[in-house]
């Protein structure tokens, strides 16, 4: 199968389509590099340095003809989107239409989309969320998410375009940028290897459900040749604080930082947690690291790469 992964150099992205590869897939990655990592990059991959916003999207659609697209490229930082919602709009809604008009102009059989299971429903009503847990964003980055959601299902209804919506908890592991906003286990793990001791925004109370990058790649792989044009949340169920996040990392590294607090982010959520009961009763999807092998995992990666 002839494959394009958007966002193929970054963090999720280039392992998406490592797996693709060594499935035996054509695999081809659209990434502009603005956060991305060219060294992310599978030389095996054939790899096309452009924005999913630009014209000459249709141009390459039409001499490669792909069966699907796996579309990572994104405006990851909620808070970025907070103070600068259009530049947010712009590459997560715009570039996607984009995408998707590309998709239907060529026959493309399979879009894959990379959501969000945090931020899409906001403020929860109850834990864990599952996929029919109302969708109330309170960021513009979860707002661009689910508008993307919905296009989907225009895309499905008008054109007849196969799609998977795949709404991660909070993924951590190698790779992910430890210079951004986001990612806060790659962030605490950038400092502790400076010596330097981590902030915790807050009280530090503030629970996310962190699943490991591995997982999440087996939940895309298994999703390929999905036709039913379905939601699945990609998490573990179970609620981790920052302020263990710290404690964790802390402990695997040195163990001398201070816990230090700062001011508490604007609009942060307080709890995150999601289920993924619907993706194991499909396809046998749970996840297999835990947050003590994965925080070391990565740690041990950072560390490598330091």
């Amino acid at each position: 199968m002839k494959i394009l992964v958007t966002g193929g150099a970054g963090f999720i992205g280039s392992q998406v389509a490592d797996a693709f590869i060594a499935d035996g897939h054509d695999v081809y990655i659209i990434d502009n590099l603005s956060t991305g990592n060219e060294k992310n990059i599978n030389p095996k991959a054939n790899f096309l340095k452009y924005d999913i916003g630009s014209p000459e999207l249709l141009k390459i659609f039409e001499k490669e003809k792909f069966d699907a697209v796996n579309h990572h490229a994104a405006q990851i930082d909620v808070r970025k989107s907070v103070s600068d919602p259009i530049y947010d709009a712009n590459i997560n809604i715009l570039g996607t239409i984009n995408l998707l008009q590309s998709c239907i102009k060529t026959g493309v059989k399979k879009f894959m989309f990379a959501s969000t299971g945090g931020a899409i429903y906001g403020e929860q009503e109850y834990f864990p969320a599952d996929e029919n847990h109302p969708t109330k964003p309170v960021s513009p980055y979860g707002i661009t998410k689910l508008t993307v959601e919905k296009y989907l299902f225009f895309y499905k209804n008008e054109y007849g375009l196969n799609y998977t919506i795949l709404r991660y908890a909070n993924v951590y592991g190698p790779r992910q940028n430890p210079l951004g906003e986001a990612g806060v286990v790659s962030i605490f793990v950038n400092r502790l290897l400076k010596n330097e001791n981590p902030v915790i925004n807050g009280h530090g109370k503030q629970t996310r459900d962190y699943v490991f990058v591995e997982d999440v790649v087996k939940a895309n792989a298994l999703n390929l040749d999905d036709n039913s044009s379905d939601i699945y949340n990609v998490g573990t169920g179970i609620e981790t604080s920052v302020n263990e996040i710290f404690s964790k990392l802390n402990e695997i590294s040195s163990g001398i930082a201070e816990e230090k607090h700062g001011p508490a982010a604007k609009g942060e959520q307080l709890r995150s947690v999601i289920t993924s009961d619907k993706l194991y009763e499909k396809f046998g999807w749970k996840p297999s690291v835990k947050i003590d092998e994965g925080l070391k995992i990565t740690y041990d990666y950072f560390k490598s790469e330091k």
